[in-house]
Formats: C-alpha cells, sequence, structure tokens
C-alpha cells in the first residue's frame, strides 16, 4: 500500500518583528498571487489545511499560512519566560508587515478569520496600499465580550480543554465532526496563556469604531465573509462594520460558524472561490 503526500511544504523563516528576532514557521503551496492566512487567537497554521490543497485555488495563488511566534511551530522570541504573552494592535500589523516583506511578497492578498478578521481591517486603513485585496473572515470592527478571560490560564483548569470548550459552541450543527473536533483540537494544544493574550488584542486593545476612514476600497477590494452561526463576530457585526466602509463587499455565508476554512471546508469553499476568481 502507498502512502499518499499531500503537496503542502513547510519552511522557517527567520526575522526581526519589533526588535525581537523570531522563527517563524509557515506552510505554503501553489503559484501565483501571494494569499497571505492569518489563523485565528490560539490555534494555529493548520486551520487552513484544506485551502492550502485546493487545486482551483493554488493555480492561481500561492497559498501561504503562518503561525504567529507563541503559535503552533513558532516558537515565542528568546525570554518570553520572563513575561506575559499580549497581542496588541501595533505588534499584530508589524508581525503581518514583517512577515510579507521578508518572503518579498509583491502585493499579496492577506485573508485573516476572527483576530485575523478584525487585523485585515486596520491593514485597510493603515497600509491598504500595500496589498492587493484583503479579506476579513468573520471580522467586525468591535464585539462586545461574551467570556470570562481569567478561566484561560488558571494552575487549577486545564487550558486546553477550556479553551476549546469556551470556542466549541462557535461551530456550526452542520459541520462535519470530524472538521468540528480537528478544529477544536488546535485550541487543546495551545501554549498556556496564549489565547488569553491574543483576546486582550481583540477585548482591549482593538475597537475600531469609527477609525475606518479612509479606507479605499476602489485601490484595495475588501471582502467581509461572516458564517450565520457566529455567535461571537455575528453577521449583524460585520454588516455594521461594512456601513462605514464605502465599498466593502458582504458576505453572510450559511451553515458555518466562526471557522469556516476548517470547520467545513467544503461549504467555506463555495464562497471563498468566486471572492479569489474576482481578485485574481
Amino acid at each position: 500500500m502507498h502512502g499518499t503526500i499531500e503537496p503542502i511544504t513547510g519552511k522557517y523563516l527567520h526575522v526581526d518583528i519589533m526588535g525581537e528576532p523570531c522563527r517563524v514557521y509557515f506552510e505554503e503551496n501553489g503559484q501565483g498571487i501571494p494569499l497571505v492566512c492569518l489563523h485565528t487567537a490560539g490555534s494555529d497554521n493548520r486551520q487552513f489545511r484544506h485551502l492550502l490543497c485546493d487545486e482551483e485555488i493554488t493555480r492561481k495563488y500561492r497559498v501561504i499560512a503562518f503561525d504567529m511566534p507563541w503559535h503552533g511551530k513558532s516558537y515565542p522570541p528568546a525570554g518570553f519566560q520572563n513575561k506575559d504573552y499580549e497581542l496588541t494592535t501595533e505588534r499584530y500589523v508589524q508581525t503581518i508587515r514583517a512577515f510579507c516583506s521578508a518572503l518579498q511578497l509583491d502585493k499579496p492578498v492577506v485573508m485573516g478569520c476572527s483576530i485575523g478578521g478584525r487585523i485585515v481591517l486596520q491593514l485597510a486603513h493603515a497600509h491598504g496600499e500595500e496589498f492587493r485585496a484583503l479579506i476579513g473572515l468573520e471580522g467586525a470592527d468591535y464585539q462586545s465580550p461574551w467570556y470570562d478571560t481569567s478561566w484561560l490560564n488558571r494552575p487549577d483548569v486545564h487550558g486546553g480543554e477550556v479553551c476549546a470548550a469556551l470556542v466549541s459552541g462557535l461551530v456550526a450543527p452542520q459541520s462535519p465532526d470530524e472538521y468540528r473536533h480537528e478544529t477544536l483540537w488546535q485550541y487543546k494544544q495551545g501554549g498556556p496563556g496564549i489565547f488569553k493574550g491574543d483576546l486582550y488584542f481583540y477585548r482591549v486593545d482593538s475597537d475600531l469604531r469609527g477609525k475606518l476612514g479612509g479606507i479605499d476600497c476602489a485601490r484595495t477590494p475588501l471582502y467581509l465573509l461572516t458564517g450565520e452561526y457566529d455567535f461571537s463576530c455575528s453577521p449583524e457585526d460585520t454588516l455594521r462594520t461594512a456601513q462605514s466602509i464605502p465599498g466593502a463587499k458582504v458576505t453572510v455565508m450559511k451553515e458555518v460558524g466562526h471557522f469556516p476554512m476548517s470547520e467545513n471546508p467544503a461549504q467555506f469553499r463555495q464562497y471563498i472561490l468566486p471572492v479569489l476568481q474576482e481578485i485574481a
């Protein structure tokens, strides 16, 4: 019996981020327009494995998904043991720009989910000219917190289990069991306090309400796609956000929740393919 080898290749990039040398792991496949994919809070680039193996997409796109420092196979910077991890808007933006610059990507498309969907709005606002297009999955300018982050990093609680439990309700009921549990498994494997540190960005440091003026969708198209079963970033949140951004295109995705690319890749594909074809 012969095994099957997927076309994905993995590499490590040494890059300076805000004065700190970082070793960043990324996976890629395909050729053409660079498509940089940003994972959700507390997870890693495995969320994009189906997209990375989609021949229809990789014929026109060089799909690249990286693990943020502290996530997946990217170590934290040296000396991390002496401080708590907190993701800020500035650090997030600089990480993405440093990664794209180090790989010498020419006007990439950036697609982010959840915190990645939020940071895409900041990229459009502050650095739109650097990108060919921006895609926000489950993205909005603000959401009211509905969870208590103090449970996410406690010595008397299994961090991975509680992180997965917290997000389990955000997966749509129609999503296949296999992919639901695969998505949650990534949350169970996150480093201690990393999900909580990512949510510092989401809850404290990235209220973008009233701050998204000047986004030029004629220059850099902006697409916002949100799952109908997402109660964290609801379709209403995304639609409200788009109202303040002339030219932003919104799609509400049926039968998916907060993790479309990993919880139900076949359903997500129906929505993302037309967007990628339009950009190309």
